[in-house]
């Protein structure tokens, strides 16, 4: 079998940046995008290729896939990254908020979806993750418009899901409690049961174990990585 390639969006730091590293010592050839110019640099650093360009862009996406094909002629991973939604009260964040926010953590799937599926479907496989929030089931006024559309999201990786798995092409959700990327005070840290915030290491590995051969039977599935946080079972 030919090299794996995988692609990562919102690369350039924390989590997604963690997901790279994790999938080039992995044996993954990487393709990498951030809004700042850390995903060139890592893609560098790791002997892969780098673009800057934003996840809610069709275009910059469209060209991410585009290099990636050209640079390695297959796509066999994708982890599907990005930053943080707007915030705010919530009958006052505005229409404009909200649509940015679907742009951000549902668009950039399907949109990403469209592009890369038809390619597995040629290579007969191949496997999505997208990083989500342990508050897509268990919604927080702290995180209104991530909330809500991450619950989305979990619908459309169903349905994804559902749809392609006869074609040996799988997508997962990794639902990540509280990072260090992301500071918490006192109070919030003796709500997570193990008494701490998550490593992006951690969330590497799940992403690169659920990327695998070793989670071939594994799909649709939303797979909490929070310390014990969430309450619902």
């Amino acid at each position: 079998m030919s090299e794996r390639v995988a692609i990562v969006t919102a690369a350039g730091r924390g989590m997604g940046a963690a997901c790279a590293r994790s999938l080039a010592e992995a044996g993954y050839q990487v393709s990498l995008l951030s809004v700042s110019e850390r995903a060139v640099q890592l893609a560098q650093e790791l002997g892969g290729l780098g673009m800057q360009g934003s996840v809610t862009n069709p275009d910059e996406l469209q060209a991410l896939v585009d290099a990636t094909m050209e640079k390695y002629g297959r796509i066999d991973a994708v982890v599907n990254n990005t930053g943080h939604p707007p915030k705010g009260e919530l009958l006052e964040i505005s229409d404009g908020d909200w649509h940015a926010g679907l742009d951000m953590v549902m668009m950039n799937v399907v949109r990403m979806a469209r592009l890369v599926t038809p390619m597995m479907q040629k290579q007969s496989g191949g496997a999505f993750v997208n990083i989500s929030t342990f508050a897509a089931f268990e919604p927080s006024l702290s995180f209104p418009v991530s909330s809500a559309l991450r619950a989305a999201l979990g619908s459309y990786t169903k349905l994804y899901a559902d749809r392609y798995a006869a074609d040996n092409i799988r997508m997962n959700n990794i639902l990540p409690g509280y990072i260090e990327s992301y500071p918490i005070n006192d109070a919030i840290q003796a709500q997570i049961p193990m008494n701490r915030s998550g490593t992006v290491q951690e969330i590497a590995n799940t992403a690169v174990f659920l990327l695998s051969d070793g989670a071939g039977y594994i799909t649709g599935q939303n797979i909490r990585v929070d310390g014990g946080i969430s309450r619902s079972v």
